[in-house]
Formats: structure tokens, C-alpha cells, sequence
């Protein structure tokens, strides 16, 4: 075999490879972003909700849940990418309110959002 056929065989396996890892990339970021591993609700007060990011801007946000009074109040950090809901959620800050998310665990980056909670519906109780 000549040196033109080795090397075009070489190139051919190199993009082969290459194909075949971003395929497999591509696919294990589907299954993390749409396969849920939890799903529930949360029940409490939106302590804050901001819109972060460098180049990926997604809604941060954090509530707190009081068990009972006068005990020290869990808090549960989260990611809402849905501006709709977003923006309900800023409306009613320091209201009661039942929020309903899906955890995805194996996120690769923070571009998708800081929290492995990503909020889905969100209801006021007050």
C-alpha cells in the first residue's frame, strides 16, 4: 500500500472517531436533560429568583421551607428555564407557593443551570 492510501485511511479512521464521540456526547447530554431520575413538589417562600449566567443566562432561585416555627428553615436551590413560569414565580415573591420540579442528575455543565432542580409549574396556596 502506498503512503497516500495509509494516510487516507488514517484520516478516514480520525473523523470516524471523531463522529462517533460527538454522537455519543450528543446523545448522553439528551438523556440528562430529558431522562428525570426524581420529580415532586415543594412546598414554601421564594427567597429569591435571578436571572445569572455568562453566556448561558438561566433563572436561579432559592426557597425556603419552614417545618415549624421557630426551627431554622430548610432551604432548596433550583433552575427554572421556562421564562413563563419564571415570571409567575417573580410575581408573588414572599408568598406561599408549591413549586413543582424534576431532578436530572449528570448535568455536564452550568450552562443547562447551577441546580440539578429544575422547576416545571409553580402554584400560589395564598
Amino acid at each position: 500500500m502506498d503512503r497516500r492510501g495509509i494516510k487516507n485511511r488514517v484520516i478516514g479512521g480520525f473523523l470516524g472517531l471523531l463522529v462517533a464521540v460527538v454522537l455519543l456526547a450528543a446523545a448522553y447530554l439528551y438523556a440528562a436533560l430529558h431522562w428525570t431520575y426524581s420529580s415532586g413538589e415543594r412546598v414554601g417562600y421564594i427567597q429569591k429568583l435571578s436571572k445569572k449566567g455568562w453566556l448561558c443566562k438561566t433563572w436561579e432561585g432559592e426557597l425556603t421551607m419552614p417545618p415549624v416555627q421557630g426551627v431554622v428553615p430548610e432551604k432548596f436551590f433550583f433552575t427554572v428555564r421556562d421564562d413563563a413560569v419564571a415570571q409567575l414565580m417573580n410575581r408573588g415573591l414572599g408568598k406561599r407557593i408549591s413549586i413543582g420540579y424534576e431532578q436530572h442528575k449528570g448535568i455536564p455543565t452550568t450552562c443547562f443551570g447551577e441546580s440539578e432542580y429544575f422547576i416545571v409549574k409553580a402554584t400560589y396556596l395564598e
